[in-house]
């Protein structure tokens, strides 16, 4: 399996899959729209020897020519947001739901191989819980109300206090937003499709991605990415409810061989696989270190202490899953990697738009 079908392939992510593929022998050829919120402040750039198609995965005309050829499909074309998604409903169920529709006809009468989907460990909702007891919860929810008097920890059923846990692949899917949704969709779509035309299918839930390369002037693209544009103009990090919330973030180049492994491991079909780092920051002291790696340390986080709807308190992953199938060891260390993308965002374009994006989500009551 050698010629690879990169959708979404001139994105952050899709850019180091290609490195990654053409580096371990792949041929490899993209198929992206170039959408302007993600490509229009900086120049496109795809690594030599990908093959491009600028076209919109929902075209089938394109798509099919696409496949022409192909041994296997990444599928990583999709609109990126929770918040976003909250507004513009039919753009992120167009672009993700239907567009993986699209591809999958297409594929129905071409002969490939294996197509490996990312997905979102948004799909989880809140991570897993358990109690001091040990018991483990895996439907929590938060109450708005709680939420509006700034208690921002889920509880228990009868209030007990709960903690957070590295989140597995046997937590019950909660979708608490649009993007959520359509991204469950997808990695559904394409499990059933593997099934039913005898395609090897897997889809990796990523979580917080980061890392060189990532599209600085869309607020929607990572709160990493976010936090750095807002430094690079000399602006506080905003950060919504109190900063404590605590994410699993990933390297892209980690991403990347997550992906050529799921092309290659003979388990890894049939199967939906975390990829994260394993370990748990919140978001404040995340926000703090980058201030540090990126030279401005006297640049101190906004705490706002208002909930964006669709946001969880807690999530991070449990990966010995794709230690299990996959292979996959976490290379790049959220600490030892951070300088590296300050140098890079020092050299890039960073047009701040996150007053923009805070302004878009209040004006329709989607912060409180």
């Amino acid at each position: 399996m050698k010629n690879i079908l990169i959708t979404g392939g001139c994105g952050f992510v899709g850019r180091h899959v290609s490195e990654e593929l053409l580096a371990s022998g792949y041929q490899v050829r993209v198929l992206d729209a170039l959408i302007d919120q993600v490509h229009a402040d900086a120049e496109v750039r795809i690594p030599s020897g990908v093959n491009l198609i600028r076209a919109d995965v929902r075209d089938k005309s394109a798509v099919s020519e696409a496949l022409v050829g192909i041994d296997g499909v990444v599928h990583l074309a999709a609109e990126v947001g929770v918040g976003q998604s909250m507004y513009e409903i039919a753009r992120y169920v167009s672009g993700n739901d239907l567009g993986t529709a699209v591809l999958l006809e297409a594929m129905i009468d071409t002969p490939v191989r294996r197509i490996v989907v990312a997905s979102s460990m948004s799909v989880y909702g809140e991570g897993l819980y358990v109690s001091r007891s040990g018991e483990r919860f895996e439907r929590v929810r938060r109450r708005p109300g709680d939420i509006r008097n700034g208690r921002w920890n889920p509880v228990g059923p009868g209030g007990e206090e709960l903690m957070p846990a590295p989140t597995d692949e046997q937590k019950p899917v909660d979708l608490a937003s649009i993007y959520a949704l359509t991204k469950y969709a997808q990695e559904r779509a394409v499990l059933i499709f593997g099934e039913a035309y005898d395609v090897n299918a897997v889809a990796l839930r990523l979580f917080n991605v980061f890392g060189p390369g990532q599209a600085l002037s869309n607020p929607y693209t990572g709160v990493l990415a976010n936090f750095a544009s807002r430094l690079a103009n000399r602006q506080s990090p905003t950060i919504f409810e109190d900063g404590r919330q605590r994410r699993d973030f990933v390297h892209v180049r980690d991403v990347a061989r997550a992906f050529r492994l799921a092309l290659e491991q003979v388990e890894a079909p049939g199967h939906v696989i975390n990829v994260g780092s394993g370990e748990a920051y919140t978001i404040a002291e995340v926000a703090t270190l980058l201030a540090e790696a990126m030279g401005v340390p006297e640049i101190t986080p906004e705490i706002l202490g208002k909930a964006r709807s669709g946001d969880i308190r807690n999530c991070f992953a449990d990966i010995s899953k794709a230690r299990d199938l996959l292979g996959f060891e976490p290379q790049h260390r959220l600490q030892s990697a951070l300088r590296e993308l300050a140098d890079w965002v020092r050299q890039a374009r960073a047009i701040d738009r996150g007053a923009e994006m805070r302004r878009q989500l209040e004006a329709r009551g989607l912060v409180s």
